[in-house]
């Protein structure tokens, strides 16, 4: 049969009273469950039956952090060195007062145990060292505990922060917030972050406090900073003015009295180091290595949120220059009376949320005004979307305007967003609207009706926000009388209509449009800004233009990229003597040729003197008459010199 013997705790024969050391063990067991120090020497002063006792820790002196009774007055330093060093204790009695006792806790932070009182006498030596060893035990274990709860705290405030750090989207304000941060949790004077720019080997320091701008520009390679970016590793330094890597400079601009310093690089999350962490002048003493540890886990967040916004920043940056560099491009350029017109127009409506129809022949600029109606609006920052009606087949149209899900019909191999869901929130253009099939018009006029799409083979109902903006060069009034195109749609659509005339209407634009178009095409070809000559000039205001703007504007692309001088002469534009418009396609058929004659003569007089803005004397000498002939001519044909000016 197994033999079992048990013995509880309280049935140690050392517990038992009749033990000479059962209360003292009592008195350890105690204290091992106590939470505060106050509480430990009150119970130990209560064990020793004396009215005094301290523990005492040994700093720059002694001092008292707990008592039971008045503090002991004068405290025997050279005393209470010999007992920490010696880890011993001492009995003493001076002349006509209390005894005293002085007992090594055996502390990490050397600590003393003191004892004051009439009848303590020197056989308490024994216990005393015995309860000061288990009170050194205990304050290590609170002192861990401290520890270990602060940084549980300081990582509660670290995660807190970095969610507000994470609504930042100002550089700037981030890193002024941060430092304002850090320097409070983490117990120092002052903080700044260092953003290495790595292209031109500098560090902006951010906040530079007493620097004007609250920036600091600094050289990557120059006082502690610059080795903590070199050396990728932290710096600590005690004294900074007995230190030669400190850079005075700053301090002696501003005044400011720099003690002691940390610093931590700031990696991204790929590693690459993108600045620095610095903490100045620690409240209460020097930073030491909890220090340093907490610095570390507080950059990592701060590195973080640093990356994100800068990136956001870029992000936000580049989406405005894109912007601001397609705003350029949308300008319509011009000074003819009509051109000026249609800007302020399209300026005044480009607040609003009307539907508007632009009318014009192709390559006048349509979608120009359509992107400018888009970019000077209150929708400038959301997507511009353009669909081209002619190219869509009915059967297409659905699908792209409206999207389809995936297994819609049988090359529907995945989900397709429609255009109406991409341009949501800003404006799309359907341009050649007049292409349109009557079914695809009616499915688009129930869209704008109802402000909602259903995808092709889907159900859900997707509310749409989208501007509306139509173009076509065909004359939608008749294909309405017609029955080609539906009257309601185009009630819906032409709610405003704007008409851009064709280039040959405003010939003195012509020049103006060459000119811009030429010097952006240069840039593009990295060639300085070209000339034209007198006569090119004079080649390109005669010219028809059956091609309106894009032609214009294809020309002086080609022209900017081929061209061999520095000048463009008429040579450059041969291209474009070649009459592409048939001068006698406006009469008619059944027109008599003497009246046919008559007719085209005076559209050719007109055209001239228009081209050439009104001065008679160089369309004379376009038609190869002097100015009295000229006159005369028009006397002959019935026109009156007021009737063809401009």
């Amino acid at each position: 049969m197994e033999e079992s013997v048990w013995l509880k705790w309280r049935d140690l024969p050392w517990l038992q009273r009749s033990n000479s050391h059962a209360s003292l063990i009592r008195a350890c067991e105690r204290i091992l469950q106590l939470e505060s120090l106050p509480e430990i020497v009150t119970d130990i002063a209560a064990e020793f039956g004396v009215p005094r006792c301290s523990i005492l820790e040994r700093r720059e002196g002694w001092e008292t952090i707990a008592a039971r009774g008045e503090p002991i007055d004068l405290l025997p330093g050279p005393l209470l060195n010999d007992v920490v060093d010696q880890n011993a204790a001492v009995w003493s009695r001076p002349s006509g007062e209390d005894a005293h006792m002085y007992v090594a806790t055996g502390s990490l932070q050397q600590h003393v145990l003191a004892f004051s009182g009439v009848r303590l006498d020197p056989s308490q030596l024994t216990d005393g060292l015995a309860i000061a060893r288990v009170v050194g035990s205990r304050i290590n274990d609170l002192a861990k505990f401290d520890k270990a709860q602060q940084t549980v705290q300081r990582l509660r405030a670290t995660n807190a922060l970095a969610h507000t750090f994470a609504g930042e989207t100002d550089t700037q304000h981030l890193l002024e917030r941060i430092a304002e941060e850090a320097s409070r949790l983490l117990g120092a004077d002052r903080a700044s972050i260092f953003i290495w720019d790595r292209n031109q080997r500098m560090l902006i320091a951010c906040p530079a406090l007493g620097v004007e701008g609250g920036k600091l520009f600094l050289p990557d390679n120059k006082g502690i900073i610059g080795e903590t970016i070199e050396s990728q590793s932290p710096v600590v330094v005690d004294n900074a003015y007995s230190d030669s890597r400190f850079d005075q400079t700053v301090d002696r601009q501003t005044g400011y009295k720099t003690r002691n310093l940390l610093s931590v690089p700031l990696f991204d999350a790929e590693g690459e180091c993108i600045g620095a962490f610095e903490l100045i002048n620690k409240l209460d003493g020097d930073f030491t290595d909890d220090d340093l540890i907490a610095v570390q886990d507080f950059a990592v967040h701060t590195s973080i949120a640093i990356k994100n916004t800068l990136e956001l920043e870029n992000l936000v940056r580049s989406n405005q220059n894109l912007t601001e560099r397609v705003s350029s491009g949308v300008t319509i350029i011009g000074e003819n009376e009509s051109i000026v017109a249609l800007r302020g127009t399209i300026d005044r409506l480009a607040a609003t949320e009307l539907p508007v129809l632009i009318l014009g022949e192709s390559g006048t600029g349509k979608e120009v005004a359509a992107q400018a109606l888009h970019h000077n609006g209150p929708r400038a920052a959301k997507p511009f979307v353009a669909v081209n009606c002619a190219a869509l087949t009915e059967s297409l149209l659905e699908s792209e305007l409206f999207g389809h899900e995936k297994g819609a019909f049988t090359d529907a191999q995945s989900t397709h967003i429609g255009k109406f869901e991409l341009a949501e929130g800003g404006t799309l253009f359907l341009d050649e609207i007049g292409d349109m099939s009557l079914g695809g018009q009616a499915k688009l006029l129930r869209v704008l009706e109802q402000k909602v799409i259903t995808r092709v083979g889907g159900t859900q109902q997707i509310p749409v926000n989208v501007r509306i903006v139509a173009a076509t060069n065909v004359n939608l009034t008749n294909m309405v009388a017609q029955k080609k195109f539906r009257q309601d749609l185009y009630y819906r659509l032409s709610v405003v209509t704007l008409e851009i005339p064709p280039l040959r209407e405003r010939p003195e634009d012509v020049t103006t449009l060459a000119h811009f178009f030429l010097k952006r095409f240069c840039s593009d070809a990295g060639r300085r800004t070209l000339e034209f000559t007198p006569e090119a000039e004079k080649r390109l205001r005669i010219h028809g233009w059956p091609g309106n703007v894009r032609e214009l504007r294809n020309l002086m692309e080609r022209v900017a990229f081929l061209a061999g001088g520095d000048r463009i002469e008429v040579e450059d534009l041969a291209f474009i003597l070649s009459p592409s418009h048939d001068p006698y396609e406006d009469l008619s058929d059944g027109v008599g040729l003497a009246d046919a004659t008559n007719k085209f003569q005076r559209e050719y007089i007109k055209r001239a003197v228009k081209r050439m803005q009104g001065n008679m004397s160089d369309a004379a000498e376009f038609l190869g008459l002097h100015r009295s002939n000229l006159y005369r001519k028009m006397r002959q044909l019935g026109m009156e010199v007021e009737e063809v000016k401009p």
